[in-house]
């Protein structure tokens, strides 16, 4: 029976016991007419209320006007007018203090039932909450007392260990909730009327459940079992990663601990201390087991179990705690060892995701710094590999682009920070009843971390400087290659693309003056032999180099106005057109490569005449075989040209063993040799009237590369020689280490010389008597006039 009035008392909405007042009063208003001087007038009322709100009903203040008379109407004051305590007989006060007695008990005794009607509780509340408050509030303070001491004594002897304790506990912590609730009621007068009035003493509720904590919750015994519980069950999860049948009932223990303001000190912070014992253990026991990459697999599938017991079972508060606590735990101590071992093989593996992981496990600990310092130092002794390798130093350039496009790729999505997309936007007109959903999708959703794009270029950087010049002259060579080809049908910016992506690995360079001179070199080749694919992004080119890299590139824009002043030149011979082109062009330097030169011959075969387009060194091999049935062989042919001898047989192989051969070759075979006899190929046919010849190209030779950088080298000199003596005739006098530090300044963008060069130029200087050293002073130097 109690169960059901504990169940009617607080059916949800409900107001019956909220509040109270005597159920016999007066009230006594007061009405004015204010055409009379008449004082006011005094109406007695009794009423038997029951409602308990009216005690504290307000009522507005009015005007009314009756006839010409005008009433006020004010707040009603309510008087008790029942009979006095005093009226009540000591028998009827010791029978009502024996029911709420007996009430007590029968509440707090498991099975009883309640000894009386519920009216009749209330009303024998009442009673002694007017007459003998403090004996009824002091013997509920012993019930409640008794009876929690016996819960925690059938809770200590209950023979159940571990987690299947954890079932009864639940189930004594739920049914003392429920008597509470119902003493509430029952009980509602004595604590609205005298604990209300009592400054500093607990309400019923908050007096049943503070000495609830004190013996169920400060039972040391109990909480004891507690914690083995939850050890228990989460033990069990972790260990045969599945969940445990007895796992409701840690939801319901999680939420009598949560009622009682306990969750935090009892369930989270042995979960919490748990975790971190076991998780210690295991990873001790792991990096035993498994290789470090296993292990990062291992931590992350940990991870994610953590996560999801977490969201299954505890608070939301918990769920990162739980997750940080397993975190540390499996990888503290560990980071460096992950970086040593790990790092390299999942570089070399190209492995995004494994690379992802690592990241996000090493950020969960705070070891981001220690990432970024093994990573770094990866793509440094990657590109110093790259570099290094003279065996393959044709592929170094590519190598290098498909290793740059991996790590860029790491920076701007594997290792960047996740950007939250705004909340959509509703937006509804006011004259249309529709509303639409719009979405910010300009919001990038990933930011690149800067830390990690500055490591990028410094270890690009550093791995460049494992071997001086090299990496230049591949790059403008790569270039080279990339020029001639061309766009091969792909579209203008995708081309654009690929350029930018080589130019991007030129910034990584301090050699600039490598590259600069090579790339004019491999350009000058390509503009004499209209070999370039396009003059527009020839030009495009070298404006983005001039502008963006290197102001030195103007030297490109000369070449083609050089190119186009020789197409309009009329010279009768190089002689005079030296002559000429120094004549205009003062303060320029002009060189002849014969063997860029072209030249256009005409032909007569037996089907018809042509015309050949073919290069300086074929047009003087086949102006030879003019006189007709000429035999001619190797050794007259180079005696009369004074052709270089591998060049010579170059020219002879394109004439006579390419796919226009306009030479017949005696005897046949694919090499030329100094016993060989060529003659003129009268039966020569083509569908073109105009026929290309095509020269063989080889590669730049060792000694032709060596020759570039003693240029290179010279240059550098005279470079460093107009530094010193600007720098020492804008100061007069320099101290011997800021001499050097200001060159090194001076010349810095185009090219990070040696200090030992620099030394050797400053006692160069010295001896020619453009500086001397101070007479008190032998590392002061000074400029002489």
């Amino acid at each position: 029976m109690s169960e059901d009035i504990f169940n009617l008392l607080t059916f949800p909405g409900s107001k019956a016991f909220e509040d109270y007042h005597p159920t016999e009063f007066s009230v006594i208003t007061e009405s004015r007419d204010t055409s009379s001087g008449s004082p006011p007038r005094k109406t007695p009322r009794l009423d038997a209320d029951l409602d308990s709100a009216s005690a504290s009903r307000s009522r507005l203040v009015t005007d009314d006007k009756v006839g010409n008379a005008s009433v006020k109407k004010v707040a009603i004051r309510i008087q008790l007018v029942g009979p006095s305590i005093q009226q009540y007989s000591d028998r009827h006060f010791d029978t009502s203090f024996a029911t709420l007695r007996r009430t007590l008990r029968a509440l707090f005794t498991p099975g009883d039932r309640l000894p009386e009607s519920y009216e009749r509780i209330y009303a024998a509340c009442r009673v002694c909450a007017t007459y003998r408050a403090e004996g009824i509030y002091d013997n509920l303070k012993l019930e409640v007392q008794r009876c929690i001491g016996e819960v925690a004594r059938l809770l200590q002897e209950d023979a159940r260990q571990g987690v299947e304790w954890v079932q009864p506990f639940v189930e004594k912590c739920e049914w003392f909730e429920r008597q509470v609730g119902l003493l509430q009621s029952l009980f509602a007068y004595l604590d609205r009327v005298y604990i209300y009035a009592l400054p500093g003493s607990p309400s019923i509720r908050s007096l049943c459940y503070d000495q609830f904590a004190l013996g169920i919750f400060q039972n040391a015994a109990i909480v004891l079992k507690l914690q083995s519980g939850i050890t228990e069950w989460v033990a069990y999860e972790r260990t045969l990663h599945a969940a445990h049948p007895q796992r409701p009932s840690i939801l319901s223990l999680i939420a009598r601990l949560s009622h009682h303001n306990k969750y935090a000190e009892i369930f989270e912070s042995t979960y919490l201390s748990t975790t971190a014992v076991f998780y210690t253990a295991e990873s001790v026991q792991k990096t035993t087991e498994l290789d470090a990459q296993k292990f990062l697999v291992h931590c992350q599938g940990r991870r994610e179990e953590e996560i999801a017991r977490a969201k299954e079972t505890m608070p939301e508060v918990s769920w990162v705690k739980a997750r940080e606590k397993a975190d540390k735990a499996l990888l503290d101590g560990r980071l460096q060892w992950l970086v040593e071992e790990a790092m390299e093989p999942l570089m070399n593996a190209r492995s995004e995701v494994d690379l992802g992981r690592m990241f996000k496990l090493f950020g969960a600990v705070g070891g981001v710094q220690v990432f970024l310092n093994g990573w770094s130092k990866h793509i440094e002794a990657k590109v110093k590999t790259i570099v290094t390798d003279k065996a393959h130093d044709d592929d170094m350039v590519q190598n290098l682009l498909a290793y740059k496009h991996f790590t860029d790729i790491l920076v701007s999505d594997t290792f960047a920070e996740t950007i939250e997309t705004p909340p959509p936007t509703t937006v509804k007109k006011e004259d249309d009843s529709s509303s639409k959903v719009l979405v910010d999708l300009t919001a990038p959703s990933k930011q690149p971390r800067q830390e990690f794009a500055y490591a990028l270029s410094d270890s690009f950087r550093r791995g460049f400087k494992q071997r001086r010049n090299k990496p230049a002259e591949m790059l403008a060579k790569h270039l080279d290659k990339a020029m001639r080809k061309g766009q091969q049908g792909r579209k203008d910016e995708d081309f654009e693309g690929e350029l930018d992506k080589v130019l991007g690995l030129y910034r990584f360079t301090d050699d600039k003056d490598v590259f600069r001179t090579f790339y004019h070199k491999a350009l000058a080749k390509r503009l004499l032999l209209e070999k370039s694919a396009s003059d527009d992004f020839e030009k495009a080119m070298l404006k983005k180099l001039k502008e963006q890299y290197d102001p030195e590139f103007s030297m490109g824009d000369h070449m083609f106005n050089d190119l186009a002043l020789s197409r309009e030149g009329m010279q009768a011979d190089l002689t005079r057109y030296t002559a000429f082109y120094k004549l205009k062009h003062q303060g320029h330097k002009l060189d002849w490569d014969h063997a860029l030169g072209t030249a256009t011959l005409r032909a007569r075969f037996a089907r018809g005449e042509k015309e050949l387009s073919v290069s300086l060194y074929q047009a003087l091999v086949l102006l030879l075989f003019n006189e007709e049935d000429t035999e001619i062989g190797f050794a007259d042919i180079k005696e009369t040209t004074g052709i270089e001898d591998g060049e010579l047989r170059r020219t002879l192989q394109s004439l006579a063993l390419g796919k226009k051969r306009v030479l017949k070759k005696q005897p046949m075979g694919k090499d030329v040799l100094d016993t060989d006899v060529f003659v003129f190929n009268a039966d020569f046919v083509d569908a073109a009237h105009r026929v290309h010849i095509n020269s063989i190209q080889v590669k730049e030779t060792a000694e032709e590369t060596t020759k570039t950088h003693t240029l290179i080298e010279s240059d550098r000199k005279h470079v460093l020689d107009a530094a010193i003596v600007r720098l020492m005739k804008a100061k007069k006098e320099m101290h011997n280490e800021q001499l050097k530090a200001a060159t090194i300044d001076a010349v810095k963008n185009h090219f990070v010389p040696n200090v030992g060069l620099i030394k050797d130029r400053i006692d160069e200087l010295v001896e020619q008597e453009y500086l001397r050293r101070h007479e008190t002073d032998m590392n002061v130097f000074v400029y002489v006039a």
